[in-house]
């Protein structure tokens, strides 16, 4: 069973891909219900699934993070993939096959990724998650843009993953060995090399996620897009992101934090400043929704420096409200973007008169990202905080909460739009049956995680309760 996800993923991959390829007669849409069907069967089964269990001498594992990772995974996934049905046009029509193969073809290196316990694995899972996000971002042949963004992502990308190997390869020098388990006994004299592997390693896992100096790609790159994979770009890829952060750092390098405990600290404040001073004078929302998910990785780096299994644990619990909250917002992006023309904030002036539940919506998500009670960020930074402050990281709690309260300036300006500016049309935005359930999904589970985050706490924490041991 430990491989049994991704078995039945691939199975569902080679699926869609003969719908596409052997029957060309077939609609594509039915692949993307096909990817739909197959990814709400495989969330369901991951969450029935239990944690144990290992694979070739414990280089692939199913312990209950790499569990709690395959179910947020899986969730994205079929949410992007509704919001994909819901796209109008023969974008993802005519070649849905292939949008969708890709898409299923990174999540399974998303899979592969959260259960590696070795550097050889858990690079090869690393590039088989970023090659199609290369493709997906210049998906839009015919977009101006999107050519030019998917270059730069794939070349920051390549980079990245040298970066990464090149660190991988310092470590293995210094440790003689690619087992993230044994590195860890390896790790905890002084050595050069290995702490000039941490760094470069820290340099990757950095482009990857988009902290600060290595978030550059991130505004072009969602801008350039198509807005439903955007939205499972914010998040997915981040969090696999963190993933291996935590692989490599809180589980293999835990006993040489010493190393590199104040670097991440520094990354955060640096990420937490850069991304919401940037934020504020973005006139294009899913620009402002780039910079201001710069600033989250930032609060979520703040768990990783706090070192502690309640930082960690929080990190994910952050994860999952910003995959609700960070998600929700893209969609409401596509759907009003469909609708204007436009990604610029005048598209969302009246928009609670002409559309209150989209506005409605839109408006719990930007709650959400701000941290306001009671939704699902307010307990995500409220948690993390904590997890900081009992670390006696004043500095750092400090300066969170400050910019916490700057990024509520971009974020009220966009809900001022929508609740207090008169609209300049009074027609109402059309909204397609998929992409109004998918972002009704996001938005109930911004509430209920807002009203009750009990759950999802213990959950978290039951996910991390072995990094530390």
């Amino acid at each position: 069973m430990t491989l049994s996800l991704e078995l039945a993923l691939g199975g569902l991959i080679l699926l869609v891909f003969g719908l596409g390829l052997f029957r060309p007669a077939v609609p594509d849409r039915r692949c993307g219900w096909t990817s739909l069907i197959g990814l709400i069967g495989l969330s369901i089964w991951a969450c029935l699934l239990q944690p144990g269990g290992s694979l070739f001498g414990g280089t692939f594992v199913l312990d209950p993070l790499a569990l709690f990772a395959k179910r947020l995974f899986l969730v994205s996934g079929a949410v992007s993939v509704l919001a994909t049905l819901g796209v109008p046009g023969e974008r993802f029509t005519r070649r849905g096959s292939e949008y969708h193969v890709a898409l299923l073809t990174s999540l399974l290196g998303m899979l592969v990724l959260a259960s590696a316990r070795e550097l050889v694995l858990l690079f090869v899972a690393f590039e088989l998650m970023s090659i199609p996000l290369y493709f997906l971002t210049g998906f839009q042949k015919r977009s101006e843009i999107a050519p030019e963004g998917a270059l730069k992502f794939f070349l920051v990308g390549t980079v990245s993953s040298a970066i990464l190997l090149y660190g991988f390869s310092f470590l293995f020098g210094a440790t003689g060995t690619t087992a993230i388990g044994a590195i860890a006994g390896a790790l905890a004299s002084e050595d050069v090399l290995a702490t000039l592997g941490l760094v470069l390693v820290l340099a990757g896992v950095g482009f990857k996620i988009a902290a600060v100096p290595f978030h550059m790609w991130v505004p072009d790159t969602y801008e350039a897009a198509a807005t439903p994979f955007v939205a499972w770009l914010s998040v997915a890829p981040k969090a696999a992101g963190f993933i291996v952060v935590f692989r490599l750092y809180l589980e293999g390098a835990g006993s040489a934090a010493f190393l590199w405990v104040p670097v991440v600290s520094a990354m955060a404040g640096l990420t937490i400043v850069a991304g919401n001073l940037m934020a504020i004078p973005q006139q294009n929302v899913k620009r402002l929704l780039a910079y201001s998910g710069v600033a989250h990785i930032g609060y979520m780096l703040m768990g990783i420096a706090a070192m502690s299994d309640d930082g960690a644990g929080m990190v994910l619990f952050y994860l999952v409200a910003y995959l609700f909250g960070n998600m929700g917002a893209f969609l409401v992006v596509q759907a009003v973007a469909t609708s204007e023309g436009s990604d610029r904030m005048e598209g969302y002036r009246g928009l609670a008169q002409r559309s209150p539940v989209l506005a409605l919506s839109m408006l719990l998500f930007l709650l959400s990202l701000g941290g306001i009670p009671f939704v699902a960020g307010f307990w995500a930074k409220l948690f993390i905080f904590r997890a900081v402050i009992n670390q006696q990281m004043y500095v750092l709690a400090l300066l969170g909460a400050v910019l916490t309260i700057v990024a509520l300036y971009y974020y009220l300006v966009l809900a001022s739009r929508m609740y207090i500016d008169a609209p300049t049309r009074a027609d109402a935005v059309r909204l397609s049956a998929p992409l109004l359930v998918a972002i009704l999904i996001c938005a109930i589970g911004t509430v209920v995680m807002g009203l009750y985050p009990e759950p999802w706490v213990k959950a978290a924490l039951a996910a991390t309760s072995g990094l530390f041991s």
